[in-house]
């Protein structure tokens, strides 16, 4: 189940993702502006912010698992009618259905995948499913450059999109919501902070966001993820202005850039998991240390003059950039009751999306379209600010907040 949820992940990153690598390709056909070519990648985190809440309402009530295979189908179809898109407008709308697709699967995903693994491994878990972005990321870009220059920009969305659509075929096939079922873990009442799960009711979807630590959990996770997106979308670009490397080569180094991101995602998934076990509120600090480290690293890197000392440093914060998604997926998990899980997770998602994944890129090239690239990525990670005071005020309200979800769990149950 994880192997199978977690390629389809991969299928998500890689369509979405392969874009980047074709920038040159689409700037030079039809002339297009730094901003323009921030709105084809910002849409698609646009429309998944929009969407993703109500979709992942719907798949707690409709079957997550029907759901899965109907959202990958629907974004693989997106994708290939990205290769056939004739102009600019005809490409953006293509990029809209890419989100509409991929909207909810990140948060119906997970919430299935924790649901089946004890609730001690819930960063580690987080970490390394969402790490699939990345690893998909770096497939897309690395392939959608290389297809792109032996063939032709339309063939890198054709592959992925038919990647997608023989996964989908697969899930259909080996998964079912009877086999995830009989694999279910409950919560169990731990040292860790952890709440029971009955069965036959489903608590309120305000609970979502009545607690003060979950929406700083939300916020915090966007946040920190403005600057992992600036370093997904415009990497490839970075290195094809500066350092003058053809689009091919741009790609499959920012592809490294890309894997290193998910390499750290896991890494401080299992960190915190080790250092949080007896101590649930560690998840918070630790989550707060990475973005710190990030951002410095970052502003450093990014300041130095072209050369290998700054991809070095650059690499060294793109390790740490996204390194509090896994600690912030899991405080989410223990903040919200189990029978509206997969509808936390969207509310996750849309702030991951509308604060991060779809702000980052687009402000960055509006940025540089009137101040240069380089400027503008010196700028992106003052973002981790805004994550940091977020962070520390949800780990002073967690006590409160499980507190208040253990009384709704009881209150359901009687």
């Amino acid at each position: 189940m994880f192997g199978l949820t977690f390629a389809l992940l991969l299928s998500d990153y890689m369509s979405r993702q392969a874009l980047n690598a074709v920038f040159p390709f689409l700037k030079e056909e039809w002339a297009l502006s730094d901003s323009r070519l921030a709105a084809l990648n910002s849409v698609v985190a646009l429309v998944v912010g929009l969407l993703t809440f109500p979709l992942s309402l719907l798949a707690d009530r409709w079957g997550r698992v029907r759901s899965l295979v109907l959202m990958a189908t629907t974004w693989s179809i997106a994708t290939l009618l990205c290769a056939l898109a004739a102009d600019y407008g005809q490409l953006l709308g293509a990029r809209v259905l890419t989100g509409v697709g991929e909207a909810a699967y990140g948060s119906v995903g997970i919430a299935v995948v924790l649901g089946m693994f004890s609730p001690h491994h819930r960063a580690s878990l987080s970490g390394a499913f969402m790490a699939g972005g990345s690893f998909g990321s770096v497939i897309g870009v690395a392939l959608g450059g290389v297809i792109a220059v032996q063939l032709s920009w339309r063939w890198s969305f054709a592959a992925m999109a038919i990647f997608g659509l023989l996964l989908a075929v697969l899930f259909r096939v080996f998964v079912s919501q009877a086999k995830v079922d009989r694999y279910q873990r409950g919560d169990t009442t731990a040292t860790g902070g952890e709440t029971t799960t009955g069965a036959g009711y489903r608590a309120p979807v305000s609970s979502l966001f009545s607690v003060a630590a979950v929406n700083c959990a939300y916020i915090g996770s966007g946040l920190q993820l403005f600057a992992a997106a600036v370093l997904l979308a415009w990497t490839p670009s970075f290195l094809n202005r500066y350092y003058a490397m053809p689009p091919d080569r741009a790609g499959a180094v920012a592809a490294v850039l890309v894997l290193v991101i998910g390499a750290g995602m896991i890494f401080c998934g299992l960190v915190t998991d080790r250092l949080s076990h007896e101590r649930p509120t560690r998840r918070w600090t630790t989550a707060v240390s990475y973005g710190l480290l990030a951002a410095v690293l970052l502003i450093v890197g990014f300041n130095l003059d072209v050369s290998g000392l700054q991809l070095v440093l650059v690499g060294a914060g793109a390790f740490f950039s996204a390194g509090a998604s896994g600690p912030a997926a899991a405080m989410v998990a223990n903040l919200t009751h189990d029978s509206i899980r997969a509808t936390g997770f969207g509310s996750l998602t849309l702030v991951n999306s509308l604060l991060g994944m779809a702000l980052g890129p687009f402000v960055v090239g509006v940025l540089a379209d009137r101040l240069g690239l380089l400027a503008a990525l010196r700028l992106a990670p003052l973002a981790y600010v805004g994550a940091i005071v977020a962070l520390l005020i949800g780990k002073r309200c967690y006590p409160a907040g499980l507190a208040r979800l253990a009384k709704l769990d009881q209150r359901l149950s009687t």
